[in-house]
């Protein structure tokens, strides 16, 4: 497992917009049509990737928790199909299927997307305001495969809770740390 930890995204930066294929549905998702009324977390994550393996239950959790209170979540997947098939469209609709995703998984073919939000591992988590700022980039919690720490969540969790009481981000977030994402 190569381990990749995530890159700044600076707190108040403008989600970049975006419109890609909605592998559940065969759909097209814009940002702007996805987007939460209090906030919306985007999250760069692929079948394959173990760390998001370890993750999935977690953030399907954590999705139905936070919808309800108007925070939506995006999935994205940005890696080479090519050297990479189990990522492919396909799989990705089986895969959220039966992980019961809450949210849209979107296929960002061009690798555009994630070139935009500077994304650099999978799972890579951003957390952005009713305006589409950022408020929140950083890990789910310290639980990595074989680490034996429970996924807990609590890192993301506090960002959402944060953002929902109206307080300041988060200061000193801890960087995201899973597989690189495979690029092209």
């Amino acid at each position: 497992m190569a381990r990749t930890e995530s890159n700044e995204f600076a707190i108040g930066k403008k989600a970049p917009d975006f419109t890609l294929i909605n592998t559940v549905d065969d759909s097209f998702v814009s940002l702007q049509e996805a987007k939460g009324e209090k906030g919306t977390v985007i999250m760069f994550i692929c079948n394959h990737c173990p760390f998001v393996i370890h993750v999935n239950s977690a953030l399907v959790k954590m999705a139905n928790d936070y919808q309800q209170k108007g925070i939506n979540f995006i999935a994205i997947s940005s890696n080479d199909v090519e050297n990479y098939p189990q990522d492919s469209p396909e799989l990705m609709q089986e895969l959220a299927k039966t992980e019961n995703f809450p949210f849209p998984y979107l296929y960002d073919e061009t690798q555009e997307v994630a070139k935009a939000y500077d994304a650099a591992c999978t799972p890579d988590f951003y957390v952005f305001d009713t305006d589409l700022k950022a408020v929140y980039h950083g890990q789910l919690d310290d639980s990595r495969p074989g680490n034996g720490k429970p996924v807990t969540g609590k890192d993301l969790r506090l960002s959402l809770d944060y953002l929902l009481e109206n307080k300041s981000p988060i200061e000193n977030s801890k960087p995201s740390l899973g597989c690189g994402i495979k690029w092209k």
